[in-house]
Formats: C-alpha cells, sequence, structure tokens
C-alpha cells in the first residue's frame, strides 16, 4: 500500500515529489530525512540491481563467423600490432577511452575506512557518472594497500596503478586516506606515462574555485584582497587553498584550521610529520600573525571553506556572526554539511553552498570531472595540470554566468548537460596551451566529439531504460523506504 502524504499522493518514481512528504518539518530536520530516505533507498536498489554498472559490448556480430575476428585467430593482429606500436593500443582497443577508478577504500565519503571492498559503490558510482555524463567508460578497481603490518602503503597503491596503466587512457584515484593521497598523488603524476587525477582532491577544489569566482563577483569582493578561513586541512582543502592562491588569494590572507587549531609556523606536530608536508607548507606560508583560535580566525573573514567533519554543529553560528559584511560560507562535509545553510544564514552568511543537492547551490565535483577527464582523453594530454583544473573551473563559473547566477545558483547543475563538453574544450585548449597534449585536435572538435559521444550514450541509456532492459524501480520498494524513513524520524 502506497505511503501518502498530506494531498494522498504517492512518491513518484523519479522522486521529483520527496520534498512534499517531509515539508511539515523544520529545515534541518528535513535534510536529516532526506539523508535517512537516499540511504536505505541506496541499500535496497543497490541489492535489486546487483550494484550499478555492466560490460556491454559496443561492436555488431552479424554472424558467429564474426566472432573469429574480435577474438582468436583474427585478434592476433590487433595484439602484433600493438606489439610492435604501444600507440596503437589507443586505437586498436578502447583504452583511450577508459579510466580506471582506483581506491583502497580508506576514506570513503563520510564513512572512513571501509575495508577495500567496501568501496565498490562509490567507485561503481564514479564509473556510472564518467559514462552517463562525459560519455568515458570505466572501472571500478578497489585494492588492498596495507603492508605486512596491515597498515595502508602510498607505495602499494603508487605500485598497482604503474602496473595497471598499459589498460587505461587515464587514472581517476579516489577515496585513499592521508597522508597517502599526498604522496600517491604527487609520485603518480610524476612517473605515470598517462594522466592521474584524485577527484576528491583536484575535482573537489575545481568546482569549489568555480563556486567561490562567482560567490565573490556576488558580493562584490575581489580574491586578491578576500580573508579566507580553509576549515579542514585534509585532501580536498589542502587542494582548494592551492588553487585558489594560484587563483589570485593571497598567502596572508589565508587561515587554515584543523582538527588541533589553526595552521601556522609554530606547528610543531605537523613539522615533525613528513607526511603532512602540504600541511607544512600552508604552516609556513599562510597566517602570518600566527593566529590559534578558531574563534579569531573567523572574525572579519569574507569566506569560509569547509571540507571536515560532517554536522550539523561542526561550525559554530557564532563564529559565521563574526565574520565580514556578506560572508561566503561553503560547508561541503559529506553527507551533513557542517553547518546547515538554514542555521548559517540566521547567522548573518550572504552565500551558502554545500555538496547537497537538496539544498541551494551544490558544489558537486560530478560537474567536473567527466568532462575534465573527456577532455584530457581526447587531446591525448599527459597529465593534468593545474592550471588545466584553473581552466575548467573558470569554464564552469562562466557558463553559470552566462545563464545568470544568484546567491542561491552560482554553479552548474548536473543536469546542464552541455557543461561537459564545455569544460571538455576549455581543459583540452589549456594543454595544447602548456605543450601536453599529443592529439592535433582543437578545442572545438573536442568539445563536438564529447558531446556526440554523450548524446550517443544518452540515447541508449534511454532505450534501455524505456524498453525496460533496465527496468524501474518497482513503486513497493519506493513505498517501503518512505515508509521506514517516516517512522524512524
Amino acid at each position: 500500500m502506497s505511503t501518502p502524504n498530506k494531498n494522498n499522493t504517492k512518491l513518484n518514481v523519479d522522486l521529483s515529489n520527496l520534498d512534499s512528504f517531509f515539508a511539515a518539518l523544520a529545515p534541518a530536520a528535513a535534510a536529516k530525512a532526506k539523508t535517512i530516505f537516499y540511504k536505505k533507498l541506496s541499500l535496497k536498489t543497490h541489492a535489486l540491481y546487483g550494484g550499478k554498472i555492466a560490460t556491454m559490448p559496443k561492436v555488431p556480430v552479424p554472424g558467429p563467423a564474426w566472432l573469429n575476428a574480435w577474438y582468436t585467430p583474427g585478434v592476433s593482429a590487433v595484439s602484433t600490432a600493438i606489439r610492435d606500436n604501444n600507440a596503437q593500443s589507443f586505437t586498436l582497443s578502447n583504452r583511450a577511452n577508459l579510466v580506471a577508478v582506483v581506491s583502497d577504500s580508506t576514506r570513503v565519503l563520510g564513512d572512513g575506512d571501509c575495508t577495500p571492498p567496501g568501496g565498490l559503490g562509490v567507485m561503481e558510482g564514479k564509473a556510472l557518472l564518467m559514462k552517463i555524463l562525459g560519455g568515458v567508460d570505466a572501472h571500478a578497481l578497489c585494492i588492498d594497500s596495507r603492508d605486512a603490518s596491515g597498515k595502508p602503503s602510498a607505495q602499494k597503491i603508487i605500485d598497482f596503478v604503474l602496473m595497471c596503466q598499459p589498460s587505461y587512457g587515464a587514472i581517476n584515484l579516489e577515496d585513499i586516506s592521508q597522508p597517502n593521497c599526498y604522496k600517491v598523488l604527487d609520485e603518480l603524476r610524476k612517473r605515470a606515462q598517462i594522466p592521474v587525477w584524485h577527484d576528491d582532491a583536484q575535482g573537489t577544489a575545481t568546482i569549489t574555485v568555480a563556486g567561490l569566482i562567482n560567490a565573490l563577483e556576488l558580493v562584490g569582493k575581489k580574491i586578491e584582497a578576500a580573508k579566507i578561513v580553509f576549515f579542514g586541512a585534509g585532501a580536498s582543502n589542502t587542494m582548494t587553498a592551492s588553487l585558489v592562491m594560484q587563483l589570485g588569494a593571497q598567502p596572508a590572507n589565508i587561515i587554515m584550521i584543523d582538527h588541533l587549531g589553526p595552521l601556522n609556523k609554530n606547528r610543531k606536530d605537523i613539522e615533525d610529520d613528513k607526511g603532512f608536508y602540504k600541511q607544512w607548507h600552508l604552516c609556513q606560508t599562510t597566517n602570518p600573525a600566527n593566529i590559534n583560535t578558531i574563534e579569531e580566525s573567523f572574525k572579519n573573514a569574507d569566506v569560509v571553506i569547509a571540507f571536515s567533519k560532517p554536522g550539523p554543529d561542526t561550525i559554530k553560528s557564532q563564529w559565521i556572526s563574526s565574520m565580514a559584511a556578506k560572508p561566503i560560507v561553503f560547508t561541503c562535509a559529506n553527507p551533513v554539511p557542517e553547518i546547515y545553510p538554514s542555521e548559517a544564514h540566521k547567522a548573518g552568511a550572504f552565500i551558502t553552498a554545500t555538496g547537497r543537492g537538496d539544498f541551494a547551490n551544490q558544489l558537486n565535483n560530478s560537474v567536473c570531472f567527466p568532462g575534465i577527464l573527456k577532455g584530457t582523453l581526447l587531446c591525448e594530454a599527459a597529465t593534468i595540470t593545474d592550471g588545466m583544473a584553473l581552466a575548467a573551473a573558470r569554464a564552469i563559473a562562466a557558463f553559470a554566468k552566462q545563464r545568470g547566477i544568484t546567491p542561491d545558483n552560482i554553479a552548474p547543475f548536473m543536469s546542464e548537460a552541455d557543461i561537459y563538453p564545455t569544460v571538455a574544450r576549455a581543459v583540452a585548449e589549456q594543454a595544447a596551451k602548456e605543450g601536453i597534449a599529443k592529439a592535433n585536435i582543437t578545442g572545438e572538435q573536442v568539445y563536438q566529439r564529447a558531446k556526440a559521444d554523450i548524446e550517443v550514450t544518452q540515447k541508449l541509456f534511454d532505450h534501455m531504460q524505456q524498453s525496460g532492459i533496465i527496468p524501474q524501480p518497482p513503486q513497493e520498494i519506493l513505498d517501503q523506504v518512505l515508509k521506514e524513513t517516516l517512522e524512524e524520524i
């Protein structure tokens, strides 16, 4: 039996009327209810479908004899051609459009160490988004990185990627705990023969910078003069800080805060831990006044960018109240922001953003990585530089600005399909400027190729749903999950 809301309607299969079932709740309570709902729904539907990704052929088989061409004996010619010229692996196989999503699952979303197979849900999700949004194929590869002592090893991840790279066009690192994530990315950017992208760090930083560009414009402030607080000192915020400074922010106007307080030159604990070399660099280059309390850090700040412990009480209202006029507050912890936007606005925030789609201004790296990786693959870039990430951020900000920005709408939505080929073009053009694009292809050609690939994927996906090859989720599961959620809250 369907669970009624106040209008006695059923939950739509597209979930478009989900909010109406929680309309009587306060904003924070409604957000909590939706988190419960989506977790319950995710568990049941993953079990129903057996995960999210399947392998599908893309070549015709007009008759059984064709298997002799696609496999033995004909495929021997492909093997020897690639043997004689490894570059042909990008034209004679799917390698040019194939990404490995590599994780040791030691820092999965807000859940921490989930054991190696525990990351498969997220990595399959990444592969789903790459295919639907970017027309890029991807494999989820969750690995056991623990050494003989049982400790996660950065070197084992590095070695694994270097060993498997002949099968892929690029690598997407994901959900690797710190400090290993820093060494893994930095080493692979130097040693790998294909582009390596750490989406937790680089993708998150890219969309955050894009949102910041538009937010600063709306409040009439220049990045060169803005006082910025980074709340949290993990991979996301250290990379975001780096890109923000490359964009023009002054290190003297930046304070980064970890679980022990503001980073500064007196943080002996960071200096002594060589794994946190990025944080020690920030200790030396930011917060010149050696401010050592959170309260003082927030005073007269123009911006706070938080990637830290899930809230909703991690960031206090009184800290936001002490910020400068028209403060910008990005609270992006998963799955619950450090403070709910409604509470931040009550405390004086002018623009808020989170990582969630049920609040205004979702800063979702899914807007970035499908297009970034597609553009990188199409132009055959040797690596993905910070310049390419900044080019993507500027393109994302400009895309949103062109169709209009407001304090509640500073970034593109995942549903705006043209953002992905637009980002691919910007990334490829920047790679060409930096001299690292090996393919002779223009930005416009990249845009058209990416757009065409994405449209083909979308048409195939739509056909599979409409024909029932991919069946719709049963109404009884939706009703059951909604009923359980309403009972729990």
